[in-house]
């Protein structure tokens, strides 16, 4: 009897795990942690890891994360980026994302997307407390800056570093606005705004605090980049009509 292929998505009734996402997009489903149950990322988690022997949890506090070690001792919890993980990417990605930082306030949302990118196969340098208020803070890794093949640059408060960088490099800028800041940053969106409104070409934003987002981002851009340009020019034609009318 031929063995029954496995099943593309795991129901647990509270959640359906998609394990074709694998398949889909080079890795598999990753859990959003926040406002889910330690017993409920426990679950997610064994099936994740019986099919695809690795998995990703975003936005856990530590009890939550305790908890969920207990039933899978093998992962790592990083309390500042609020990552638990188990495994990694197979194969490592071409070339690096540098990740760029403001301010010491804003390392959680930093670590978030270079633990991300570790995670995904990618080479993650990291360049912190680098922002516009001391400039030559940033300048001095000029070079450094220019030899990255994307940057992540997080930063609150007015948001003003990644437009910076963006002048600075040759190279996709992914900008990261952070809630960090007085009231008159309202929580994020004053730098949100920052950026949606910057003048430096080349740069991209995501949502506020969003590192993974900006991580799965860039590694994006270092598959594509790895896979090379298609040979094949890309047409969207029309389906054939097979009705017979």
């Amino acid at each position: 009897m031929a063995e029954r292929p496995p099943e593309p998505i795991s129901d647990l009734g509270f959640a359906r795990v998609d394990h074709d996402r694998e398949a889909r997009n080079g890795v598999p489903e990753v859990v959003f942690g926040e406002g889910k149950r330690a017993e409920q990322i426990s679950a997610i988690v064994a099936r994740l890891l019986a099919r695809h022997q690795r998995a990703l949890v975003t936005r856990v506090d530590e009890e939550r994360a305790e908890a969920v070690l207990r039933d899978h001792p093998e992962g790592h919890y990083d309390p500042v980026s609020r990552l638990l993980h188990w495994g990694r990417a197979p194969q490592s990605l071409p070339g690096s994302a540098a990740v760029v930082c403001a301010g010491t306030s804003d390392l959680p949302v930093a670590e978030e997307a270079a633990q991300t990118l570790e995670w995904l196969g990618v080479h993650a340098p990291r360049l912190s407390d680098v922002g516009v208020a001391g400039i030559d803070r940033l300048l001095a890794h000029r070079q450094a800056l220019a030899r990255a093949d994307v940057l992540i640059v997080v930063a609150g408060m007015e948001g003003a570093l990644p437009s910076v960088v963006t002048g600075l490099v040759n190279s996709p800028v992914i900008a990261v606005p952070t809630s960090v800041g007085y009231g008159a940053s309202l929580q994020g969106v004053t730098a949100l705004l920052g950026m949606l409104s910057a003048c430096a070409t080349g740069m991209s934003v995501v949502n506020i605090d969003n590192g993974f987002g900006a991580a799965w981002q860039a590694a994006g851009i270092l598959r594509l980049a790895a896979r090379g340009v298609q040979d094949t020019p890309l047409h969207f034609d029309s389906p054939q009509d097979t009705s017979g009318s």
